[in-house]
């Protein structure tokens, strides 16, 4: 269930910088543009919906889709809500919980269609045309903010299914915007970042000569591990999880895996 909370303000120095969200209790996605040219390591102060404060650092860019990760720093622990995903169906409504100030509107609009988009940086991804109910003429400052697929009827909450990157600029009028706007879907962002999806890791724990060995057999102890791994990959094919509770599960499994592979204890 998606609960109030979990999406982010971006800050350095005390200057904004843009809106995020929460995507796993470690990782905050954000549209690479509101980070306004930090470079990968760069600290970034993140404001929590709680008004809490933790530290961050910028950790991964794709500089073609317009997406960025800021990992949360280890000495933080985050007990805010993280959203359920989802996949958008067309025709159904959305909305925008992240707002970049409380004197602005919250967005809401329908979910128009999933299809092929060409980024400004050259990345063609899969992202969804919505429609704003909104007539601004200018949105920037939601960017970054994610895109909550409101389904029909009562049986489904509403769940996290893109995250905002781009305006669609009025053709008549250039210092205008549409109400046309276009996000990232969830899918998309969690294939281009490595760090969201953890089974590379136990590659790390591998003897050398296991991970030169294409195509030799793994060390028995991994198997667990990795059939876990492919486990999680099938009920998320399943919709059973989503794609947020997939990437933290993985996430948390290799990390306890490193942990009592390197001495740090655990069972």
């Amino acid at each position: 269930m998606t609960g109030a909370g979990y999406w982010v303000d971006l800050y350095q120095a005390r200057q904004r910088l843009g809106g995020g969200f929460l995507l796993t209790r470690r990782f905050v996605l954000t549209a690479l543009h509101c980070l306004r040219g930090l470079a990968v390591e760069e600290c970034v102060d993140i404001r929590l919906a709680d008004g809490h404060s933790v530290g961050g650092r910028v950790c991964r860019q794709d500089k073609e889709a317009d997406l960025a990760l800021v990992e949360i720093a280890a000495d933080h622990h985050v007990d805010l809500p993280i959203p359920a995903a989802d996949v958008a169906q067309d025709g159904d409504r959305w909305r925008g919980p992240y707002r970049p100030a409380t004197d602005e509107v919250h967005l809401s609009g329908r979910i128009d269609r999933t299809a092929p988009h060409l980024c400004a940086g050259g990345a063609t991804i899969e992202a969804l045309q919505l429609t704003a109910d909104q007539q601004l003429g200018d949105y920037s400052g939601y960017s970054g903010g994610p895109v909550e697929g409101v389904p029909p009827g009562d049986d489904r909450q509403p769940a996290v299914v893109g995250i905002l990157i781009e305006q669609t600029p009025d053709r008549s009028d250039g210092s205008r915007a549409t109400n046309v706007l276009i996000a990232a879907t969830l899918g998309e962002a969690m294939r281009r970042f490595d760090h969201l999806d953890v089974a590379h890791l136990v590659d790390v724990l591998r003897p050398a000569g296991a991970r030169a060995a294409a195509g030799g057999p793994r060390p028995p102890r991994f198997s667990g591990t990795e059939a876990l791994l492919r486990q999680l990959d099938d009920w998320a094919e399943r919709r059973i999880l989503d794609p947020a509770q997939l990437a933290e599960l993985k996430f948390l499994a290799v990390q306890k895996l490193i942990d009592k592979e390197l001495g740090g204890g655990g069972a």
